[in-house]
Order: C-alpha cells, then structure tokens, then sequence
C-alpha cells in the first residue's frame, strides 16, 4: 500500500510515509528533541531541483529547469534569471546572490544592481568541474565544493601526479582562491561553516558503486583552513543516496538532505525509504528526521517571516515544514 501511495501520490502518501520511516528510525531519535512540527505540505510540483535561498523581500529562490526560479512572498512563482544553469545559491551579507553555476563551471555573484561578476572559473589554470555549493564565514570567505557527476571526461582539475581532483576551495575577500580540501573527501558536495567558524562540514556524496555517503566535519584554523587531521565521521549511509545540502538551525543543529524511497541497483541498494531531512545536534548526534515522499531530497534552506520553516527541494518538488528553532541565515536573518 504504501509503494502504491507513494507512486500515485496520494493524500495518505505523506502520513504514511511518515509513519514507516519514523517506526524505522526510532532506534536513533531521541524523543526529547523536538525539531519539527506538523508534516511537509507540498507547495510546488516543478521548478525546485536545488539551491533553495531565503531573501526577506524576494521570497524563496530555487535552482529548477535551467533557471533560477522565484516563489514571492505571496506564493507565486516566476522566472528570476534564465538560464542560469545553477546549483547551490547563497545571499551574502550585502544582499547580493551567489551562484554555484555548474554548466559554465564557475562561481558568480549578481551585484546590487543586477549586474553579473565571476569571482573564480579556473584554478591553477584550469577550469573547475562542476561547482555544487557554497558558504560564507564572519569574514565574508566564500568556500565550495567541485565535484563532478556524470561525464569525467572533461576534468581538468589535476593535482601534481595527474590525479583528478573533486576538491573544496575557498574565495578570500581580495579575490583570492585556495583549495582547502584535495582527496580528504571523495565527493563534496554540500557544505556549511558555523557562524563561529569553528566547524566546516562537508556533504561526501559519491552515489557510485563502492562511493562514500558521508558526513564529515573538520575543525578550522583562523586563517580559513581546515585542520585535516581533525576530520570527523558524523553520519554514514550506507548503500542508500548520500548527504547533499544542509543548513544550520539557531542552536547549531544541523539539517541534512539525504537518502532515496526507491532503491536504485546495483549502486544503491537500501530496500527501506530513506529519504528526507536528517537532523543533527551540534555534537554529532541524530535527534530528528523528516520523510519526503519524493526522490531525490536534494535541499533544504529556512525562510518565511520568522524564520521557522524550513524549505525542501526533492526531485523538482517543493516542500515545507514548521520548524521549533529559526535558522541561522547569513542575509536578513540571525
């Protein structure tokens, strides 16, 4: 019943999806820890594939069909930028969007008024692979992650050995580009620094056969470095889909996209719905999860007026829920 619930998408589809995947995860929630409140209600059927952002006057941007896409305070929804071809979106503290644009193998920022600037492209003389998604410390450093799904053969990104490299760099103030992270991660893809850039932790999302979908979490130096003997497993899963986007509550918790409902062999083989938003306390412990009916949970990013809910893109889809605790948010929020 609930495969078919979920295939047709019924009103039960939800409730009992919910159901069965709390029942699975009982064992790792603590019911002390009170994350969520109510259920995700479905607010979009298209155009929300990833990078949800929160701007207190825009409303809700996503990354869907090629565009930048734009859900207003109002509810209505309308082309922000065509042809995009983006991924992670963040607003710094200025205002002003940045972009993971993945087809043009860069990252951007529109200026306050409007115009477009490439901040990096290329590294060491060579293009970038597909940049994923960023954050932003208290000293307005610009991380992110470059993996590459699909079609490797047109990497560029080499260390000094000829080994291909799926990396983490960060943007300095001035311009600037280091890479942070070379072969400690397989394939990084969401990634968030805490407000007291402290942590740096980084979504290792390699869904092949044999693949990492880990969580880790390395220990930064002042300097906008991490301390790479200090990395940290916090979660693993498995032989189902691994972590994706994330972001940060205002008690430090963290909010995970991860998992499928179907598995997809031979590479991922988990039989029972995981997919959702996984929640973890500061510590590194699993204290929440919330089902999404719909493959592939992609991204999550809190917005609305109070900033208690959280917003979820899975599969083009567009979900929301109520949430205990507001987000941190870099732009417009605390």
């Amino acid at each position: 019943m609930l495969a078919r619930c979920l295939e047709n998408r019924h009103p039960l589809s939800i409730l009992l999806f919910s159901l069965f995947a709390g029942l699975c995860l009982r064992s790792t929630v603590a019911a002390d820890d009170s994350v969520f409140v109510g259920e995700p209600e479905l607010l979009q059927h298209h155009g929300a594939g990833e990078g949800p952002v929160w701007h207190p006057q825009l409303g809700l941007l996503t990354s869907g069909e090629g565009n930048i896409n734009r859900r207003d305070l109002a509810g209505q929804t309308s082309v922000f930028r065509t042809d995009a071809g983006s991924n992670g979106l963040l607003f710094d503290r200025q205002g002003r969007l940045l972009i993971c644009d993945n087809k043009r193998r860069r990252v951007e920022r529109i200026e306050a008024d409007g115009s477009l600037h490439v901040l990096t492209d290329s590294y060491d003389g060579s293009k970038f692979n597909q940049p994923n998604d960023l954050t932003i410390d208290s000293k307005n450093r610009i991380y992110f992650t470059d993996p590459q799904y699909g079609d490797r053969s047109g990497m560029e990104m080499l260390d000094d050995q000829g080994r291909k490299v799926e990396g983490v760099y960060r943007i300095d103030p001035d311009g600037s580009v280091t890479r942070i992270i070379t072969h400690e991660v397989d394939r990084p893809n969401g990634l968030i620094i805490t407000p007291d850039d402290r942590y740096l932790y980084v979504a290792d999302n390699n869904n092949e056969l044999g693949g990492a979908r880990k969580l880790w979490r390395f220990s930064m130096h002042a300097d906008g470095t991490p301390d790479l003997e200090t990395q940290t497993l916090i979660h693993d899963w498995g032989t189902t889909r691994g972590p994706d986007g994330m972001k940060l509550d205002q008690r430090g918790r963290l909010y995970v996209a991860a998992g499928l409902n179907k598995p997809r062999p031979p590479a991922q083989t988990a039989d029972a719905p995981t997919a959702g938003i996984y929640v973890f306390s500061p510590e590194g412990k699993q204290i929440g999860f919330l089902a999404i009916p719909r493959d592939e949970t992609t991204n999550c990013a809190f917005g609305g007026k109070d900033g208690k809910t959280l917003f979820v893109t899975a599969g083009g889809t567009l979900w929301s829920v109520r949430t205990e605790v507001p987000g941190y948010q870099v732009f417009g929020g605390k």
